[in-house]
Parts: C-alpha cells; structure tokens; sequence
C-alpha cells in the first residue's frame, strides 16, 4: 500500500471514531436533542400529539394552525385530548426604500404571535405561555397587481410557518423542562397627533400609537397590526 493511501485510510478511520464517539461525547457535557426519547424524561413526540391548537380567525389564522397542526403530530396520528394550545398571532408591514414619487420598493413584514398552553379540563389550568416572531419581505412590483398579490400571499405564508416552528419549539421545551419560557414585556406605548387628519370632534384629534421601536408608523411608512386569534 502506498504511503498517500495509507495515510488517507488512517484519517477516514479516525473520522468515523471521532463521529461515532460525538454523541456520547456530547451527552457527557450535558447536551441532549429536543426531541430525543429517554425512559427518565417526558416522551416530547407523544406529548405534542396530545395538544389541540384551537380556532385562530383570518387567513393568516388559518396558516398558523395548519402548520401547528402539522408539526404537533409529526408522524401522527394524533390524539389531541391533553392540551389546549391558543395561539395569538399579528402581522405588521414596513414600506422601505422610499423612492422620489412617495411609493416603495421593498415591504417588510413583521409577525409576531403569543401563545398558551391550557389543561383539557372543567376548570382550564394555563400551563405556560411564550412569544415568537418572525421577519420576512419581499419587493414590490406595482406594475404587476397579481405578482404583488402572490408575493405578499407567499410571504405571510411563511411569516406564519416561522411563527408556527417557533411555538412548537417552545412547547416541546416546555414539556421537556416544565420551565415557562420568556415572553415578550408589555409596556405602555406612547400616542402622537396626526396634524394631517381630520379631527373627530373639537375635543377629539386622531392619534397615532408609537410601534415596538418607540417610532410613530406614519415616520416610517409601516401600518398598523392586524391582530389575529383568539379563544
């Protein structure tokens, strides 16, 4: 055998003992797979299967749930009769680059979406709860009304699977830990006048609520949420 041969022979040998003792080097720092089955821990695939995601409004509602769904029964079939998972999503849009004639090129979309976890019970307990959110956009095409529809329909289409991998992998975290994952803070958001709007009343001026980064919509060109979901 020759000495390059011989020398590549060792180093695939030493690959394949490096990868097959990775997971039990791996294991011995602490690391362990999310969706791993062991006989001391909670069987995550199985529990998932038990939780049933309720109702969510709208079509972006709808995508949400489908994809929860999805990802909850794995390889089913499923049994959803432990759970109750309510799923509350949202999704604003930012126009960015502003061109000479007021109109954009590219739209951002910004979702976000709170969830709980509820017992299947007379009395619901509320087990945990989390946030997800998602980035996404695409460019505008105004000239094509029907490529603009179908680029804003396929990019809530997958603002909404982001959304959806993001709670399943919450959930499972929760039912591997039992810990309650971190959620977003509620704070009290800041109003500004509209000088362009008409006013409702002499007393009653429109206002405009700031967004997540303290800046009014109007400064930026976003609208407002849609809020999505419910009970």
């Amino acid at each position: 055998m020759s000495r390059s041969r011989f020398t590549q022979t060792l180093f695939s040998s030493s690959l394949a003992v490096l990868l097959l003792g990775a997971p039990l080097a791996l294991g011995g720092c602490g690391f362990q797979p999310l969706y791993g089955e062991r006989e001391d821990a909670p069987q995550i695939n199985a529990e998932l299967k038990r939780v049933y995601v309720a109702n969510i409004p709208e079509r972006m509602g709808q995508q949400v749930r489908l994809a929860l769904q999805q990802n909850m029964a794995g390889d089913g079939p499923e049994d959803p009769e432990g759970y109750k998972l309510v799923v509350q999503p949202s999704i604003s849009y930012e126009s960015l680059d502003i061109h000479s004639d007021n109109t954009s090129g590219r739209v951002r979309m910004n979702g976000h979406a709170h969830w709980t976890l509820y017992t299947v019970e007379q009395y619901p307990r509320m087990l945990a709860q989390g946030d997800a959110s998602a980035l996404d956009g695409y460019t505008s095409t105004y000239e094509q009304y029907f490529a603009q529809t179908l680029n804003n329909e396929t990019t809530t289409g997958r603002v909404a699977k982001t959304l959806a991998d993001q709670v399943t992998q919450q959930v499972a975290t929760w039912f591997r830990t039992q810990a309650t994952p971190a959620q977003k803070r509620t704070q009290g958001k800041a109003f500004y006048p509209m000088p362009n709007a008409i006013p409702n009343s002499e007393k009653d001026a429109p206002m405009e609520q700031e967004g997540d980064d303290a800046i009014p919509d109007m400064a930026t060109g976003r609208g407002a949420p849609s809020q999505t979901g419910g009970l």
